[in-house]
């Protein structure tokens, strides 16, 4: 995977990631499945234009799901932490 835009998705912005962003430095992202923990990185150096000290991933399932009598699954996605080196952050994340 090369084009970096295709790896990281989204921002995960939830109660526990605003913290982590807060008290850590570290910043949660959806990225592609395929995308290991080097290909994050870079591509969110490029991204951003920071330095990243860290990076963990996690593989989700999706959650099975019904709608009246038709059952059906939500996809499966991966989860990228990244660390900051301090000093830095992504002013287009922070609120």
């Amino acid at each position: 995977m090369s084009d970096k835009l295709k790896i990281v998705i989204r921002p995960v912005v939830t109660e526990k990631s605003e913290k982590m962003k807060t008290e850590k430095n570290q910043y949660t992202f959806e990225v592609a499945r395929s995308a290991n923990k080097t290909e994050v990185g870079k591509a969110v150096e490029q991204l951003f234009k920071v330095k990243v000290k860290q990076v963990r991933v996690m593989n989700y399932d999706g959650k099975p799901k019904r709608m009246g009598v038709y059952a059906g699954k939500r996809s499966n996605w991966k989860k990228a932490i990244v660390t900051l080196k301090k000093g830095e952050k992504i002013e287009s994340l922070e609120r």
